[in-house]
């Protein structure tokens, strides 16, 4: 079952009501799991699910680290959660999250049906998802990051990645159809992530643009042979220019 089906229930323990509700939603042809309110537990699951529901239990406390790292992550994957709970115990971890990775809110008692419609609801808005073509964003900088992000993540899926040793990582799970890579970045540099990405024949075909402040010859000869897209300026390019850019890229291929 492809991961646009199956739903992730989080929560302080693998209560009753958990293991009831996924017995019911597998009636209803809906997969589901537990997952413990962990961030290596949930980490370790989340590229295979579509939706994501916390389940909590009366007077449960959520750690401050937990929400920060879905947070943090619910915005990286472009995935929303599912809040179930007593209304204080919602009210407390909404603080928490932006409303813009929140999809909903349920109280307990729970409506079954309601819930079952939120979760195909967010199944189609996956299914849609994948139509797009994905573009890998890597940068040390975490602002223009997140500005990129900003600008592509309408048309097309957006993921991220602050270091180039991070982008190796996340391309050994996924699929890119282009990557736009930073030149300059500490550690491990464009060119050298570039480098190691042609030398593997998994990634050696995906299409690179570097994102740059510098356009003299001496880096362009750089890596000219290892034929990346493009340079494109950091300094002059705004949002509608790197659509146009991207949009005309992907027209030709």
């Amino acid at each position: 079952m492809s991961n646009t089906n199956r739903v992730m229930i989080i929560g302080g323990k693998e209560s009753f009501l958990i293991r009831v509700l996924i017995k019911k939603m597998a009636e209803q042809g809906i997969e589901g799991f537990y997952a413990a309110s962990d961030i290596d537990a949930i980490n370790k699951r989340i590229g295979d699910v579509a939706v994501l529901a916390y389940y909590m239990e009366s007077n449960e406390f959520v750690s401050a680290s937990v929400v920060q790292f879905l947070r943090d992550k619910l915005d990286e994957v472009g995935k929303k959660i599912i809040l179930i709970g007593e209304k204080n115990d919602t009210d407390a971890i909404e603080k928490g999250l932006p409303s813009s990775v929140i999809a909903k809110v349920f109280l307990r008692p729970l409506d079954n049906e309601a819930f079952f419609s939120e979760v195909r609801l967010r199944f189609t808005e996956e299914e849609k998802k994948v139509e797009k073509k994905t573009i890998l964003v890597v940068d040390d900088d975490p602002t223009y990051l997140g500005l990129v992000r900003d600008w592509l993540k309408e048309t097309y899926q957006v993921a991220m990645a602050n270091s180039g040793l991070q982008a190796i990582k996340w391309l050994g799970k996924n699929h890119a159809d282009l990557i736009l890579l930073d030149h300059e970045m500490p550690v491990t540099s464009g060119p050298q992530v570039l480098e190691m990405l042609r030398s593997d024949h998994e990634t050696a075909r995906i299409p690179v643009f570097f994102l740059t402040g510098k356009s003299d010859k001496a880096s362009v000869m750089q890596v000219v042979d290892l034929k990346p897209e493009g340079y494109l300026l950091k300094s002059v390019m705004d949002r509608i220019e790197l659509l146009e850019k991207l949009d005309k890229f992907f027209e030709n291929k």
